[in-house]
């Protein structure tokens, strides 16, 4: 092993989950290594417990005896007894895993680990045997791996040194920089667009879309990776014939028209993620069914790009 593979292999990191055989996250096969931390606040958000940049703590009620063993066990104060039930103050939780390790009908996970670029990759990297027969390799999703940089950095340098394909996942609000120097490292990038009009963007994400979209320009015109668009179609949201229109529009102007485009349904199986974090979550948005979602790509067919479901 060289130096600066012991280097990289040394990068530490936040990762939620390890997906095997995944075949939604890029080309073929994949391994995706869903890292925490994400710079957006989509109302949306399936993965509520990939957005802050450390693990997080589920906690299902329902198995819950109330014998208040977790209450002594946490080294903040952070957990109370309310009706018989245990209650999580999540701005004290800094999800340590002892309140975990006590519980004795297992009511408490912890959902994510500090672990190093070389543990996350050869994890991932088992599945290299599937690679080779179906194109596939190892994407990077999240929350959004440029929030962690250095990391994200790291495993795709150690996919590129053992000639494994990598793919970033990423929705582009960072630092032209950081986007530069990851997505610089990558075979593919699926970059999401979620709406075109600035101010809509900001009232459903938390930031305006004007650095996301720049970045999308300027990895198709100086870096050269491979792009999908992905299209998360939210009713209400971002589905009406305008903004359809403004992003197919932007794509095939801006990036051009061989850019395939992947636009997702909203679903509601994250729904209860938000119950097990302990907080509200919107449940008031209509799930679009598959007619809907052949007009939407008919949207971005009209404008000469190539469209599919899902992906």
């Amino acid at each position: 092993m060289t130096a600066e593979t012991a280097g990289l292999r040394s990068v530490a990191g936040v990762v939620l989950n390890i997906q095997h055989y995944s075949i939604h996250d890029g080309p073929g096969i994949r391994s995706t290594i869903f890292l925490n931390g994400c710079p957006l606040r989509c109302w949306w958000c399936q993965n509520p417990e990939a957005v802050i940049l450390r693990p997080q703590l589920f906690f299902d009620a329902g198995k819950c005896a109330g014998c208040g063993a977790c209450v002594a066990a946490c080294p903040r104060g952070a957990i109370s007894l309310v009706d018989g039930h245990s209650r999580t103050d999540r701005n004290l939780c800094d999800a340590s895993g002892r309140c975990v390790a006590v519980c004795p009908r297992e009511a408490r996970t912890l959902m994510g680990r500090r672990t190093t670029a070389g543990e996350a990759f050869d994890e991932a990297a088992a599945d290299a045997m599937f690679y080779a027969d179906s194109g596939g390799g190892i994407t990077l999703s999240g929350g959004d791996p440029l929030v962690q940089a250095d990391f994200a950095e790291a495993l795709l340098k150690l996919c590129r040194s053992e000639g494994i394909h990598s793919t970033v996942d990423t929705c582009g609000q960072a630092p032209w920089p950081v986007v530069e120097r990851v997505i610089g490292q990558a075979g593919l990038v699926l970059y999401d667009l979620k709406h075109m009009d600035p101010a809509a963007h900001l009232r459903a994400t938390g930031v305006s879309n004007e650095l996301i979209l720049e970045n999308a320009r300027r990895i198709r015109r100086e870096l050269g990776v491979p792009m999908r668009i992905r299209v998360p179609i939210i009713p209400g949201m971002n589905d009406s014939e305008e903004n359809l229109e403004a992003t197919a529009r932007f794509v095939a102007g801006e990036l051009g028209r061989s850019t395939p485009v992947h636009v997702i349904p909203y679903h509601k199986l994250g729904s209860a993620k938000y119950e097990l974090m302990e907080m509200p979550g919107r449940t008031d948005c209509a799930v679009p069914d598959a007619a809907r979602m052949e007009q939407v790509c008919a949207v971005f067919r009209a404008f000469g790009l190539d469209a599919a479901i899902g992906g």
